[in-house]
């Protein structure tokens, strides 16, 4: 079983980043991977769970230990497998998380992708009161749109990364559709914080 890694990021996609270490590139699947491209060509420690199916070996990372922990206790709700987890995670804001799971708002946990009211009422029947040990932080970061923005086009680039990646965690073309406009207007905005604010679109729709 493996614990973490080091090594060099050296590619980013919207579904996995590689980070390259002894000259072998490992395939890891991370809630954003777009968060490493500060990172690109440098070196980090991501840490890891392996999940092991008929098809396939995954790697599943994360920026640290809490992070990882939160994911296995997610990934233990019936109803909730790894993509579903790696979805809830990406949101940046746990303690809005853990706050709804203590607090029994099923309606907020639906708006996941892949949670629907009985998969909510599981997380909160089997997560209350486990959580408080995590050190869970994270209060998501503010996007600002200026007015010059909303007569601009986005780069395409970093906007079709950021709707593939929304894609690739679970979301619907339909719920994307919805919160398109908003992200069209972010011209200048790395992919990494088109993705983030559209997370925090799709929690509020």
């Amino acid at each position: 079983m493996f614990e973490y890694i080091k090594g060099k990021v050296t590619y980013i996609s919207p579904y996995y980043i590689v980070i390259e270490t002894n000259q072998i590139g490992y395939q890891i699947a991370v809630a954003n991977p777009f968060r490493y491209s500060a990172y690109l060509e440098d070196e980090v420690t991501v840490y890891l769970h392996q999940v092991i199916r008929d098809d396939a070996h995954v790697l599943y990372g994360f920026s640290n230990l809490d992070e990882k922990q939160l994911f296995l206790k997610l990934i233990s709700v019936s109803g909730i497998g790894p993509k579903s987890g790696l979805a809830i995670m990406a949101l940046d804001d746990h303690s809005g998380l853990v706050q709804a799971i203590e607090s029994e708002d099923a309606k907020y946990l639906t708006k996941f992708p892949g949670v629907g009211k009985k998969t909510a009422q599981q997380m909160i029947l089997d997560l209350q009161g486990k959580l408080d040990e995590l050190e869970i932080t994270g209060e998501p970061r503010e996007i600002s749109v200026t007015q010059d923005d909303l007569f601009a086009n986005v780069d395409d680039t970093s906007f079709n990364e950021a709707i593939e990646a929304l894609k690739a965690l679970g979301y619907s073309e339909r719920e994307i559709k919805r919160v398109k406009p908003e992200l069209e207007t972010m011209t200048g905005h790395a992919t990494d914080e088109i993705l983030r604010h559209g997370l925090k679109l799709l929690m509020k729709k």
